[in-house]
């Protein structure tokens, strides 16, 4: 290994130790679990759309005050895979 390729993984290998300390958060459990059915949320209105959420705007954002909304939905009008997916947001 050349002088330059050891400046260079030492140089990574620096940066990584550095973007690792600072993307660390600490969340609380329920903010956590918040952020999950949240972008569960979204992927399920992706998904279904064309099933569930034909009458609503495609680019709607979901958000948090959103979520027991898209799991009513996908539980009222789709089929059983939605209906465990609605479950699964708001048990």
């Amino acid at each position: 290994m050349s002088s330059k390729e050891r400046e260079i993984r030492k140089y990574l290998s620096a940066i990584g130790r550095r973007g690792g300390r600072r993307s660390r958060r600490t969340l609380d459990s329920a903010s956590a679990r918040n952020m999950v059915r949240v972008r569960e949320a979204r992927r399920a209105f992706r998904k279904y759309f064309a099933e569930c959420f034909w009458f609503s705007d495609p680019d709607l954002i979901i958000s948090k005050d959103d979520v027991s909304w898209v799991s009513e939905q996908l539980m009222k009008h789709g089929s059983i895979d939605c209906w465990k997916v609605g479950r699964r947001l708001c048990p």
